[in-house]
C-alpha cells in the first residue's frame, strides 16, 4: 500500500520538507494532519511492487517453514513472528491489526516476539508512504508513514500491509470492503478486516502453499 501525494498538495497542507520525510521525523500523535479533503493522488500499482509484495510473502513463509522443519512437533497453525520494538507509535495498530487478521484465518497465527521474528514492524517519514520491504532472506519488515496514518485509518493500513506479509496482494479498484483495496476508496473508509474471500485466499495459501515450503525445508535439512 503506497500513497504517492503530489508536491503542490502538499504544499498547500503546509507540509515542510522534514515533514515529508527529508528532515527530522515527527510522530504522528505530534504533527497536525493534512486535509484529509485533499486529493491525493491515485494508487499506481506498479509491477515492481507487485513483485516485491509476493517476494516478502514467499520470505516468511520460508522463514516459518525452516523453522517447523526444525521443530515438526508445532502446532497445527503456522506461528509468523513478528517485531514491533521499532514501531513504538503503532503499537495500538499493530495489536488490533494480529487480532483482527488471528479471528479472521485459521491455518496461520500472528505472534509477537523479538527472538527469531520472521518480519519486522517499523515506522518513519518516507514519501512513497507505507509498503512492505524484504531482502529475500526471512528479514522483510513493514513501514508505517506517519503522514499517511494521519490521513486514512491507521488501523486499516496496518492490517493492509500485514496482508501482503500473508500472501495478498493489492487491489486498489475494489470496495472498502475489500481490505487489499487500500487506499482506493479514499480516506473514509475505515474498515479493517479482510472480506470472506480474502480470509479463504490466506487460508489456502497457508495450507498448500505452507506444504510445498515444508517439503523444501525438510528436504534441505536432509542433505
Amino acid at each position: 500500500m503506497r500513497m504517492r501525494m503530489p508536491l503542490s498538495v502538499l504544499t498547500a497542507a503546509g507540509l515542510s520538507l522534514t515533514a515529508l520525510g527529508l528532515g527530522t521525523a515527527v510522530p504522528a500523535s505530534a504533527a497536525e494532519a493534512p486535509d484529509a479533503g485533499a486529493a491525493f493522488a491515485a494508487y499506481a500499482g506498479s509491477s515492481e511492487e507487485a513483485a516485491a509484495n509476493r517476494a516478502f510473502f514467499e520470505a516468511v513463509l520460508k522463514s516459518a517453514a525452516e523453522k517447523r522443519a526444525a521443530d515438526p512437533t508445532s502446532a497445527a497453525a503456522v506461528t509468523v513472528v513478528y517485531n514491533a520494538s521499532q514501531a513504538p507509535t503503532f503499537a495500538t495498530q499493530i495489536a488490533r491489526s494480529t487480532q483482527i487478521w488471528n479471528s479472521s484465518v485459521s491455518n496461520v497465527r500472528l505472534q509477537a516476539g523479538t527472538s527469531g521474528a520472521d518480519f519486522s514492524y517499523r515506522e518513519g517519514n518516507d514519501p512513497r508512504g507505507s509498503y512492505a520491504s524484504t531482502d529475500g532472506h526471512g528479514r522483510g519488515y513493514i513501514f508505517l508513514d506517519y503522514r499517511q496514518n494521519q490521513v486514512y485509518n491507521s488501523t486499516r493500513v496496518t492490517a493492509h500491509e500485514t496482508g501482503h506479509v500473508l500472501g495478498l496482494p493489492d487491489h486498489y479498484s475494489g470496495p472498502c470492503s475489500e481490505l487489499m483495496s487500500g487506499g482506493g476508496p479514499g480516506p473514509s473508509c475505515t474498515n479493517a478486516t479482510p472480506n470472506a474471500a480474502e480470509r479463504s485466499r490466506v487460508n489456502q495459501l497457508w495450507a498448500n502453499g505452507f506444504a510445498a515450503a515444508l517439503d523444501k525445508a525438510l528436504q534441505k535439512s536432509a542433505r
